[in-house]
């Protein structure tokens, strides 16, 4: 295993548990009582999850999945009497009238709860949908043909979906995640103690300044051209595809031999042509890079397709990559 590089040393030397400010650990304590519960919610998109809590005003009483799945407002004392005080003591409820109303809601993926935003949060908010769901299922395909990685990196980790995925399935790697948002690190670090993975976790853009060589790299960057600049929906110029292939350079640059990135995003074809595909072929080539890449979803977004910017796309499909070092 390669020696872990002095930048991650000095960026983040203490565990995810040891960075936990009080109201952490209660939304850790949250997690723990929901898992116990068997508390399951699976994230849909943002249109179906308006569509759904739109069909009540409030939260039924009792009921955790319409206030942590659905984000329905609550009466006080609505709640068990623990999870409410959970959710006061992690800071995570607002007023709302003479309602609560939660600001975080908690997902199922891969088996694991994770904390992420509630929905019609800011430009911040911590995204976890359908897209996490492909991302982590390209995961777990593309490592059951080739297990074996000793040390990986999430790029843009957000919750830290992707991240935890790859520690469950490899206990002993040594696993980085990075993110440019503070509120998505602490989000990742609760979710982290809650899994019980210790991950390594770096605030910043893409890689960083973290330094390679890593047996694997994993992104599942915004891919969507977003005029409202949203954190984890904003995939940059290139009809949204300059963060995708700015984060696929840079992993070709740290990639041992024989390392893989396994990419997940959205690609616009335009007359029939996937954009990224093509730009990963030209990166491939330069690079002395094998590619296999595969459409896992024809067609994502199409409401996307009536703003002007993109006129002259076809679709946009959900794309899985793997860049594979000779």
């Amino acid at each position: 295993m390669s020696v872990r590089p002095p930048e991650v040393r000095l960026r983040e030397a203490v565990p995810p548990e040891a960075a936990l400010t009080e109201a952490d650990r209660a939304l850790v304590r949250l997690l723990d009582r929901l898992a116990a519960d068997g508390y399951r919610f699976v994230a849909p998109t943002p249109s179906t999850a308006s569509t759904v809590a739109g069909r009540r005003d409030r939260a039924r009483p009792d009921n955790l999945r319409d206030v942590l799945g659905w984000s329905l407002p609550f009466a006080p004392r609505d709640l068990p009497a623990d999870v409410e005080a959970l959710l006061r003591a992690g800071e995570a409820v607002r007023p709302d009238g003479e309602l609560l109303r939660p600001t975080l809601r908690v997902s199922a993926v891969d088996g694991r709860l994770h904390l992420h935003s509630a929905p019609g949060a800011d430009a911040d908010a911590v995204f976890l949908g359908p897209d996490s769901w492909r991302f982590v299922r390209l995961l777990r395909e593309t490592l059951d043909r080739r297990p074996g990685f000793a040390r990986a990196l999430d790029i843009g980790a957000g919750a830290g979906v992707g991240a935890l995925a790859l520690a469950a399935r490899a206990p002993l790697a040594e696993i980085a995640a990075t993110d440019v948002n503070p509120r998505a690190l602490r989000l990742m670090r609760i979710n982290a103690v809650h899994a019980g993975q210790p991950l390594r976790i770096v605030e910043g853009s893409g890689l960083a300044g973290l330094s390679g060589p890593f047996d694997l790299v994993v992104a599942n960057p915004p891919y969507i051209a977003d005029r409202d600049k949203r954190t984890y929906r904003d995939g940059g110029e290139a009809l949204g595809t300059a963060v995708a292939l700015t984060w696929a350079r840079e992993a070709a640059g740290v990639l041992a031999p024989g390392g893989r990135m396994i990419l997940y995003t959205g690609a616009p074809v335009v007359e029939g042509q996937d954009l990224v595909h093509a730009a990963l072929t030209d990166l491939a080539a330069a690079r002395g890079l094998d590619l296999a890449y595969e459409e896992l979803d024809p067609d994502v977004f199409g409401a996307t397709l009536r703003r002007p910017e993109y006129a002259t796309v076809e679709r946009i499909a959900a794309v899985g990559a793997v860049l594979t070092r000779r």
